[in-house]
């Protein structure tokens, strides 16, 4: 399925932090004492209090007014938005003004568990080791490369790239500090070097909307080649070395066409390759792992099909490898003269594996079927071998299979060599390799092992660690939750319906008129942590993001007395008007994810748990909230209501803090140091909201 939008979210962790309880309870205790002399001595500033306007909206007799519907601006430029965004910046900034000297610790501990000058595990790439550096003090990477000595080759996995005076210099093709210096938010995208390895393509983000600008640029001294490439998605690949295949977003930001751009020539003659019409399927851009074909994938939420561009002659004009039917989808890999395909649909659900030759298509072999308890999750094709991701009882296995040589007939699966891991449970995810190479490179960590590179070499089954990462993104291990643990958390991870853990069923059963289960297992596993003595009522905080912020807005509402401190980021809160909203980023293709509130059955199931029409008159815990105003996924308009309505109905004293960053969007900001400010931030509001400012364990 294509991970696009808001539900893409829906599979991140959902986090809750609890002081432990036996010996936590005597420093609480003394803790408090001292926190609240602190805070005595405060000016507490008011609150800023949102106009009410009336918006009222009709559907299948149900009246709503949404009074808070005017701090909807598309074009972030009305002043009196602007202003109210401003005054809820300022009033959260004085409200935690009193964490300042801890947000400075906290972010001092943050930075220094970052080994700030680092370099990635050089990967193979022709006759260059390609690689990415970060600098002492410096907030963006280096894009880099060195020639290798013995040349094109499928190298080794004891291979270490040799540095020194009389090893080939190093080539930095791109610098991206040099001009995030020039813009407030920097994100690269694609980053694409040309076949020849003359030229490099990127893709620039400057706001945070996910729109990007495409540069070519010569890798020997970084001039520009060219006019740059404008309103980009983020999928970008070379045909050859003078052609470049791209992707463009419709009004709503739906990636909907596919594009042939000769370099030197006026992007206004590029030649259109597909355009998906229909608004609820989003386009997306791959090149095989054999660099012989691009697949241009055309998917909504239940449905995906494939068309491939040989790039033996990229002139030439799409064709599909597999077609569009309704409830079936396809992912397509390359080797040879055949197609890999997983196949997914209302059936085998967990997806089966089949192989074709590339001229006869309809000619299919499978290769593993269908398994109602283990779930195909991704292929990754080898010039002499196939790499299969499986999910089984929640944890992802790898397996090796043998292939034939190129050229012969693909009957079956040789038995394949599973890798084994150490850790009971873990994650493991799969990193580019080379596909002429016998290695298979792929990523491992788990809840105390940072994530690690490791080279398998596939003719021996030998696994080499090559690096273990300094810090990392989640689910897995990650170091921002040291700053927790240290001061005496637990720390806890709740895979709930509506995730893919646990198989296609557990998802599915988390979606659509089953969406409430989503909420329901969270609570469960709230009140579990409590039954089993792992925290209290006052000290268990929660936190989300994105989908995940609407679970935490929907929980809120559900079960506001089993938590201290909720975290809210970026959060889908206003489900029903969102949904309803054909002209809003993303929603098309999520009414088969959420369903199409245009269906009555769907509009009162949204309404009976969407966060900003359930919100109550009671008591809530101590919430925080956060926004982009350059957000495409979820509009800064929608925690900015929520906010607004839990300012007027909720009946505590307890802190409701917003923070709307104006130069950030869905992934908040861009450099690496500023994300370990926000992270010192989130921190500090959950430390402050239990009374421990203080501490430090």
């Amino acid at each position: 399925m294509l991970q696009i939008g808001r539900a893409a979210s829906w599979a991140l962790d959902f986090r809750f932090l609890s002081r432990k309880q036996p010996s936590i309870q005597r420093r609480t205790v003394a803790l408090s004492k001292s926190s609240a002399s602190h805070t005595s001595n405060m000016t507490i500033p008011t609150p800023p209090i949102g106009e009410k306007v009336d918006h009222i909206m009709e559907m299948f007799g149900d009246v709503r007014n949404d009074q808070y519907y005017w701090l909807r601006d598309d074009s972030r430029s009305n002043p009196k938005v602007l202003s109210h965004l401003q005054q809820e910046n300022v009033y959260t900034n004085a409200v935690m003004a009193d964490t300042r000297q801890l947000q400075e610790e906290l972010y001092n501990e943050l930075r220094g568990r970052i080994q700030e000058a680092d370099m990635t595990v050089p990967l193979r790439k022709g006759t260059y080791f390609y690689y990415e550096k970060t600098l002492e003090g410096k907030q963006y990477k280096q894009h880099c490369r060195q020639l290798i000595v013995g040349g094109e080759g499928p190298g080794s996995v004891n291979e270490v790239m040799k540095t020194g005076p009389d090893e080939p210099v190093e080539e930095v093709v791109f610098d991206e500090n040099v001009e995030a210096e020039k813009h407030e938010y920097y994100h690269i995208g694609a980053f694409k070097v040309s076949p020849n390895h003359k030229m490099i393509a990127y893709a620039e983000d400057t706001k945070g909307d996910e729109i990007y600008t495409v540069y070519v640029i010569d890798a020997q001294n970084g001039e520009l080649i060219g006019s740059p490439l404008m309103g980009i998605a983020d999928s970008l690949e070379w045909a050859d070395s003078e052609t470049l295949v791209y992707i463009t977003m419709d009004d709503i930001h739906r990636p909907f066409k596919v594009w042939r751009h000769h370099l030197g020539s006026d992007q206004s003659d590029d030649t259109c390759l597909y355009h998906e019409k229909d608004e609820e399927f989003y386009l997306e851009l791959h090149q095989s792992e054999s660099k012989e074909y691009h697949f241009v994938v055309s998917g909504s939420k239940t449905t995906q099909f494939v068309l491939y561009l040989n790039l033996s002659d990229p002139r030439k004009e799409l064709k599909y490898v597999t077609q569009r039917v309704e409830g079936v989808d396809t992912v397509v890999s390359h080797r040879g003269n055949h197609f890999f395909i997983k196949r997914r649909s209302e059936e085998i659900f967990n997806s089966e594996l089949l192989v074709c030759p590339i001229d006869d298509l309809t000619a299919t072999t499978m290769l593993l079927p269908h398994r109602p308890s283990i779930k195909l999750q991704e292929l990754q094709a080898f010039k002499d071998y196939l790499v299969v991701y499986e999910r089984e009882n929640g944890l992802v296995k790898v397996t090796i299979y043998h292939l034939p040589p190129a050229g012969e007939p693909i009957k079956s699966l040789s038995s394949g060599q599973t890798i084994q891991f150490i850790d009971p449970i873990y994650s493991v995810s799969p990193v580019e390799s080379q596909f002429n190479s016998h290695i298979l490179r792929y990523e491992y960590g788990s809840l105390h092992t940072p994530p690690s590179i490791y080279d398998y070499d596939m003719n021996i089954g030998k696994s080499v660690l090559k690096k273990v990462e300094p810090i990392c993104i989640e689910p897995d291990f990650r170091a921002t939750r040291l700053s927790l643990i240290d001061r005496g958390f637990v720390y806890a991870i709740a895979h709930i319906r509506g995730g893919g853990e646990m198989g296609r069923k557990w998802y599915e059963d988390g979606k659509l008129l089953k969406k409430k289960n989503t909420f329901t297992d969270f609570i469960a596993c709230a009140e579990y942590l409590l039954k089993n003595q792992f925290g209290s009522k006052e000290k268990i905080c929660i936190d989300g993001r994105s989908a995940g912020g609407l679970l935490i807005g929907a929980v809120l509402n559900m079960r506001p007395d089993l938590f201290k401190a909720a975290v809210a980021g970026v959060p889908f809160v206003d489900v029903v008007t969102t949904m309803l909203d054909s002209s809003i980023p993303l929603t098309t293709a999520e009414w088969e994810e959420w369903g199409d509130p245009r269906e009555e059955k769907f509009y009162f199931y949204m309404k009976s748990y969407s966060p900003v029409d359930n919100v109550q008159s009671q008591n809530y815990p101590n919430i925080l909230v956060t926004a982009g105003l350059n957000d495409p996924r979820v509009l800064y308009s929608e925690p900015a209501k929520y906010v607004a309505k839990l300012r007027e109905k909720k009946t505590d004293n307890n802190l409701l803090l917003f923070k709307c960053d104006f130069g950030a969007g869905h992934s908040s900001k861009s450099g690496r140091f500023d994300i370990l400010e926000e992270d010192a931030f989130r921190i500090a509001f959950v430390l402050k909201s239990l009374d421990l400012i203080s501490c430090r364990a």
